[in-house]
């Protein structure tokens, strides 16, 4: 029998996002300009569009000045993640 991993919480990721975005006070323009991301990407993101790609969470993890640990690790916010001493 084989166990599947549990699913990620995109919603989670997208709320991060959406909050990290609201703490440094920047519109979708102004994160855009700061992370070479287009508008419509962002917004996407933030609606659950789109999941976006590993480049997509690296430009927007500079753009923050923040690990990249910090924005996907949203996606393991309803379940242990892999590596956990509890997992």
């Amino acid at each position: 029998m084989t166990i599947l991993p549990p699913d990620p919480d995109f919603t989670a990721l997208r709320v991060n996002l959406a909050r990290l975005r609201g703490t440094h006070g920047w519109t979708f323009d102004e994160l855009a300009s700061r992370s070479g991301l287009a508008r419509r990407t962002l917004i996407d993101l933030e609606h659950g569009r789109t999941t976006g790609t590993v480049a997509t969470w690296h430009a927007l993890a500079h753009a923050f000045d923040v690990p990249i640990e910090r924005l996907l690790g949203a996606l393991c916010d309803d379940h242990t993640p892999p590596g956990s001493p509890s997992a």
